[in-house]
């Protein structure tokens, strides 16, 4: 198991960064009872994690026995969708975006069918050992089942802000007809992506990036509990090149003490191989601007799609490095007014590879005019 999964904390109490937003979560759910939340926050924050162990505050142990689920689901066009689902007896885990284009039948299915359930262990193939589970559990978390046991389900989403607007439509009359017997708790990284009437439904929760003193003090103390000796520069070096992203800086510490035992202080810090791929197609772009070097380009872009780098991810990767190897204040602006415009596209387009080209045209056209105005 990766150290990032043995060492995820479980509950509220164990969570180490964000002292002031684990005790609003532990207020809010006292009664048992909490709105619509919405957490929106920078990839690997820790919004998950908080949203998991809020569950097992409200619900008990009861929530972190889950099991994967295939679903299928049926459009008014016959064509099947299926997905994967995390489910225990209280709640629903997905991402519908990964549904498409089809991702508002998913939304409006998994919350009919989870909000139309008359009992809370019925939605999660709810029997005998379901409830008996349950009982067991005592449906409220915390101290010992004394608190307001809840009535509701729990549906968990995912990458909400990936949700086509016709989806993200079809969720907000959603959460209003079955508000009563089912909660959403929308997780995503931007939330100028959600829609006004979604976000106006919500309670929202900011769970900002951690700091690079709380990530160096999560990493030694994974490192202690692993009986691993941490140079505190080598710590601060991994703490630097995570971005602040506390999952990634978890999964670099592991990388290196795979590469090197013991772990020296002038150690290096490796980077991904998908980086170290835009890094290299960085460099081929700046180097040269021609048919050839686009044809050369798309090729590699085909190469980090198709090993599941999200598109969005790798746009920003490669304006990230583009404007590092730029010297002219006015092209970094240039690259970072072309970034935002294509990102924007990516959202609205159907064939990713596409934007991506177009930028990395963009980009070359740019560099070149500037190239030759220096030298005219």
């Amino acid at each position: 198991m990766l150290w990032l999964d043995k060492h995820r904390p479980n509950s509220l109490n164990k969570l180490d960064v964000h002292p002031d937003l684990t005790e609003r979560l532990k207020i809010m759910s006292k009664d048992g009872e909490i709105p619509h939340l919405l957490f929106y926050g920078p990839s690997g924050a820790g919004k998950r994690t908080r949203i998991l162990a809020l569950l097992k505050e409200i619900f008990g142990p009861g929530a972190e026995r889950v099991h994967l689920e295939h679903r299928t689901f049926k459009t008014p066009s016959n064509r099947t969708i299926e997905l994967t689902t995390v489910a225990s007896n209280y709640h629903i885990e997905m991402s519908p975006g990964d549904a498409g284009t089809y991702d508002r039948f998913v939304v409006q299915e998994v919350i009919k069918e989870i909000a139309g359930s008359t009992s809370l262990t019925a939605t999660m193939g709810g029997n005998a050992a379901a409830a008996a589970r349950a009982a067991e559990d005592g449906g409220g978390g915390g101290a010992g089942g004394a608190r307001r046991k809840p009535t509701f389900k729990v549906v968990l989403l995912t990458g909400v802000d990936s949700l086509t607007k016709q989806a993200q439509a079809a969720l907000r009359r959603t959460m209003e007809k079955y508000t009563s017997s089912c909660r959403l708790i929308l997780c995503c990284n931007s939330i100028s992506k959600v829609i006004d009437p979604v976000r106006s439904r919500c309670l929202s929760v900011r769970v900002p990036a951690p700091s690079e003193p709380e990530i160096t003090g999560v990493l030694g103390a994974v490192a202690r509990k692993e009986g691993v000796a941490l140079p505190a520069e080598l710590a601060a070096r991994i703490s630097r090149a995570s971005g602040r992203n506390l999952r990634r800086a978890l999964l670099m510490l592991e990388a290196c003490k795979v590469e090197q035992s013991p772990l020296l202080a002038n150690q290096r810090v490796a980077l991904a191989d998908w980086e170290t791929y835009i890094e290299s197609l960085a460099k081929d772009i700046t180097q040269e601007q021609s048919p050839q070097a686009l044809v050369a380009a798309r090729g590699k872009l085909y190469e980090l799609l198709v090993n599941c780098i999200p598109a969005d991810v790798v746009l920003r990767r490669l304006a990230r490095e583009l404007i590092a190897l730029m010297a002219d204040d006015a092209l970094k602006h240039e690259v970072a007014h072309w970034a935002a415009f294509y990102d924007t596209r990516l959202r609205q387009s159907a064939k990713e590879v596409f934007q991506l080209e177009a930028f990395v045209a963009k980009f070359m056209m740019l560099y070149k005019a500037f190239i030759v105005s220096m030298f005219a």
